[in-house]
This record gives structure tokens, sequence and C-alpha cells, in this order.
């Protein structure tokens, strides 16, 4: 579970992210990373559509990635913000997959940055 500092909230920082933020794509989710100096540590985002699923395919995929989110936290050092789209094949792919794009989004973008 990510704690309240860990989570993107508002919709304005949402929109900062996935506008001005660099884009990592995978097959089953698009990975948004921008810095964000007034947060202290990283925050966790995540957008899930309907064209993933219906309301209980939606709220599974999100707590699946908001469980790989929450594996990735310690690894990351950078004041970011991470939001992660899940694209419509998210609700077959495997957890594991998940969170391997998540990581390989993180680890090519943060370095970047």
């Amino acid at each position: 579970m990510l704690s309240k500092a860990n989570r993107v909230a508002l919709p304005s920082d949402f929109r900062l992210a996935v506008r001005r933020g660099r884009r990592f794509t995978a097959p089953h989710c698009v990975v948004h990373i921008v810095n964000n100096e007034r947060s202290q540590g990283v925050r966790f985002g995540f957008i899930v559509s309907k064209a993933v699923g219906n309301a209980v395919v939606r709220n599974r995929v999100r707590r699946r990635l908001r469980a790989a989110a929450a594996q990735l936290l310690p690894d990351v050092h950078a004041n970011a913000d991470i939001v992660v789209r899940a694209l419509a094949g998210s609700a077959q792919a495997e957890w594991t997959t998940l969170q391997a794009e998540i990581s390989e989004g993180i680890d090519r973008i943060v370095v970047k940055v």
C-alpha cells in the first residue's frame, strides 16, 4: 500500500506529468515521469480508463499497479511524480510483466532526468 505522501492526488499534478513529463511506452502501460521539487520523494499516480474493462477489472488492474509501485518505491531516489497509464491489454497481463514494464520505464527515464 502506498502512503498518502507517495500518491499523486491533484488533477493538476496528473496533467503536469502527462503533458510535460518524459514518457516510456510499454505494451501494457505508459509511464510518465516529471521532476517535482514540491514533493519530498517519489509519488505515484494511476490512470485506468474504461478501455481496460468494466469497474471490477479496472480496480483489479489499479490494485496490481499499486502493488508493483509499492515494491519499486525504495529503489527510486528522485523527487518525481510518476503517472502510470494502463493500456487496454493490461487486464490480461501478468503481474510480473506489469512490474517489469514499470521498472524498466523508471530506470530508463530517471537516469536521463
